[in-house]
């Protein structure tokens, strides 16, 4: 790619030129010569090779080219100020990319509300997200692969704070046999049924969190995949009440009668990676999920 020949400067000085009214105005507010500003506007049209500018009376004003070239320059100088804004901030301690890893039974709505309240005040710091299951956020704790991580786990070493707790239900199609049994059921009449189940994603210590020891067992990858399914009549599960509000409301799913444990709370916790310092960028985000996980959206 070859190297530009029009510098940021010399754009910076055609704004100037457009916006302040002429090349005087424009040596005012720069605080250089008049000549200057117009040996650099003269300069960019002869290495541009087309004419950015005419005089029209005692006005210069812009050609047809170079209303078009100066509508691309200010998003061109927009960008350079705040990539210099960037470093900055990175010189005094703001974070380039804050890594958050969440459980997938957290509410995506609160989620969404914390980020979307954590864009103004980003300063260009990337938010890289990634969704794990159970033991999967602990290990990308210990591995370092996250600056927060939102868990339902209890995570040895760490000082959490408790989020608001999440709902789980169980569930099955309003057709499934066991809601055709019209009465209270047991945990002995979930054993002989198929139950649905999420797969932990971690790989050192998976875990089995939820699973009654049903004599059958179909395990999935995620939360949605289980809801489909147990919304046609595959078996039943615990699922996140904020996952499965559709298929209640259609009358695709229905809560099972049962005599105890049809309803879970499971308080989840945010998590801090310990072995490097909070930077300013990651202590807002965590901040603005503690403030969005008290209310449900």
């Amino acid at each position: 790619m070859k190297a530009p020949r029009v510098t940021l400067e010399q754009w910076r000085t055609l704004q100037a030129v457009v916006d302040h009214g002429g090349f005087a105005q424009a040596a005012e507010a720069l605080h250089r010569s008049q000549s200057s500003i117009s040996y650099t506007v003269a300069r960019m049209q002869e290495q541009l090779g087309i004419p950015l500018l005419e005089i029209e009376g005692r006005k210069a004003v812009l050609t047809e080219s170079g209303a078009a070239l100066l509508r691309r320059s200010r998003h061109l100088v927009a960008q350079a100020s705040q990539l210099e804004m960037l470093a900055s901030e990175m010189d005094q301690g703001w974070e380039a990319e804050v890594r958050l890893v969440v459980d997938a039974a957290y509410p995506t709505d609160r989620l969404a509300s914390a980020l979307h309240a954590f864009m103004p005040q980003s300063r260009g710091c990337r938010v890289q997200l990634r969704e794990e299951v159970l033991s999967g956020v602990e290990e990308r704790l210990h591995d370092g692969s996250a600056d927060l991580a939102i868990s339902g786990l209890s995570i040895a070493g760490y000082l959490p704070q408790q989020l608001n707790a999440v709902q789980f239900v169980a569930v099955a199609h309003p057709n499934h046999p066991l809601h055709q049994l019209q009465r209270t059921l047991t945990h002995d009449d979930l054993a002989t049924h198929l139950q649905v189940v999420i797969r932990d994603s971690g790989e050192r210590q998976p875990r089995d969190t939820g699973w009654l020891g049903a004599e059958q067992r179909w395990t999935v990858a995620s939360l949605g995949t289980a809801a489909r399914l147990v919304s046609r009549g595959l078996g039943f599960a615990w699922l996140p009440e904020h996952e499965i509000s559709r298929y209640l409301e259609n009358e695709q799913l229905k809560p099972l009668p049962l005599e105890q444990g049809a309803q879970r709370s499971a308080y989840l916790f945010l998590y801090a990676n310990k072995e490097r310092p909070v930077g300013p960028a990651t202590r807002i985000l965590a901040d603005l999920i503690i403030e969005h996980s008290m209310t449900d959206h």
